[in-house]
């Protein structure tokens, strides 16, 4: 499939709009004849809509909107006709952005009437009622969190090392062993980092409240490895005054009782053991070198130690599972009882080993795991965060599931751009936020470890940037 757009200075929602019916459909200039296409063309004074399909063409016009931008009403065109020539309507309709919950939380902050949001999202979106009240509950509960002070912060900390690459993986990560003489050399560099991080944070007066460790897999380092950058985490920051410390312990075949001893001898209040399934089958055919019963073993473990809030993380869609198998996997991590239970649907990147061109035939009927979720409810875990990716199979969501008062801060802090991250590792993202304009600007650290640690000095000339955002958006205006 080929989409052509003409008339507007960007594709970028006819483009992602046209992939929600058509997964791998590409942009081009011009139409090539006798393929198959998706035409939007905003003109002088009218707009057209296209469809060409195995040699058949459908077509809509409208007069240029009055009240809505073109953008959206040329894009709102095109929707209705893939709708109506395909015979699926998607459950979160037109929407094709990371954050919808977050479309509530502006919503309120305008004073805008609950009646006026959920038309926004069921009427102008076209969202399903189902998946608006989803993102309602998850807004309802994140309330008591949204309301950070100017100066809050959170702290990320990216390890990119993995026993083995799952094969759905885009992340930048790199496989332990072929990688090992990086290892040391890039957590002294993290290290570094975080001092770095720390002097900053005191300069502007910065207050942290919640730590995240991930990855890639962050218990792929060695039990000291992992001491030295906790222990310096520990001494850097005070941790009796933050809300929540997290460490990411995904995969258990190379997680073992001393790492969850160092886990919780330096002050990690939170662990996430991530199965992704409990299917021998499909770990096998997703490149994961362990089987259900090590999960098991890895949660028993760290219950033994005393980690008393754990999250585990589900893929719904995998290659090779099934309804009945994505049910059996949900069940089974429910009698374990975790505090957080995550469920991410299947999303294909061309970073990953899987092709985005099979998703729609070889990976099974997705939503009705996704579905199958409702389960969670019943057994007492409520919705929390949510969020969406680009190249999810069938347009569904990622939704984190906990028990009350188990809530993974950091994640509604980052997900609903609540405040501050400061990003420390390869592949990290420094987001700042100022409340009162709402305001976001970015800092980048390099992509891959190699060059993290080749340029480092320039990592840590780059965290300047904090400061000169600080003066110029946050200061500015307290000083006015």
């Amino acid at each position: 499939m080929q989409t052509v757009v003409r008339g507007l200075p960007s594709v970028y929602d006819i483009e992602h709009l046209t992939r929600l019916f058509f997964p791998g459909a590409a942009i081009l200039s011009k139409r090539q004849r006798g393929k198959d296409a998706v035409i939007a063309h905003l003109g002088k004074k009218r707009m057209l809509a296209g469809i060409c399909l195995d040699g058949i063409c459908n077509w809509e016009t409208a007069p240029l909107p009055t009240k809505e931008t073109p953008e959206y009403a040329l894009s709102a065109l095109v929707y209705s006709l893939l709708c109506k020539v395909t015979g699926r309507r998607p459950l979160w309709g037109m929407l094709t952005g990371v954050r919808p919950v977050r479309i509530i939380h502006d919503g309120r902050a305008k004073g805008m009437t609950e009646e006026q949001i959920e038309q926004l999202f069921c009427g102008h979106y076209d969202v399903s009622k189902e998946k608006y009240a989803l993102a309602k509950s998850i807004a309802d509960l994140q309330a008591p969190w949204m309301q950070a002070e100017e100066r809050d912060y959170s702290l990320y900390i990216g390890i990119p090392f993995c026993p083995s690459r799952c094969s759905y993986c885009s992340f930048v990560s790199r496989t332990i062993e072929k990688e090992k003489k990086l290892v040391q050399p890039y957590v002294d560099c993290l290290c570094k980092e975080l001092e770095e991080i720390k002097r900053i944070a005191q300069q502007n007066r910065l207050n942290l409240k919640t730590i995240y460790i991930g990855g890639g897999t962050p218990t792929s380092l060695s039990a000291q490895q992992l001491r030295q950058l906790m222990g310096t985490v520990r001494e850097l920051f005070d941790l009796s005054k933050i809300e929540e410390y997290t460490v990411e312990a995904g995969r258990p075949d190379c997680t073992d009782l001393e790492k969850l001893q160092v886990l919780k001898e330096y002050g990690a209040t939170r662990i996430s053991i991530n199965p992704q399934t409990l299917s021998d089958d499909v770990l096998q055919r997703i490149g994961r070198n362990h089987t259900a019963q090590d999960v098991i073993r890895c949660f028993e473990e760290a219950r033994q130690v005393g980690h008393a809030n754990i999250n585990m993380d589900l893929i719904a869609g995998l290659p090779g599972d099934t309804p009945e198998g994505f049910l059996q996997t949900l069940q089974k991590v429910i009698q374990l009882e975790p505090e957080n239970i995550t469920v991410h649907t299947l999303t294909l990147k061309r970073a990953s080993n899987l092709v985005i061109e099979q998703r729609q035939e070889e990976y099974g009927d997705v939503a009705q795991m996704v579905e199958s979720c409702a389960l969670l409810a019943e057994k007492g875990y409520n919705p929390y965060y949510l969020y969406r990716q680009k190249g999810t199979l069938q347009n569904l969501e990622n939704t984190g599931w906990s028990k009350p008062g188990y809530e993974g801060l950091y994640n509604i802090y980052i997900m609903e751009e609540v405040h501050t991250i400061l990003s420390a590792g390869a592949g990290g993202s420094t987001k700042m936020r100022q409340q009162k304009g709402n305001l976001i600007q970015r800092i980048f650290n390099y992509k891959y470890p190699k060059e993290y640690i080749d340029g480092f000095d320039t990592v840590l000339k780059r965290k300047e940037g904090v400061t000169e955002f600080y003066a110029s958006h946050v200061d500015s205006q307290t000083l006015g």
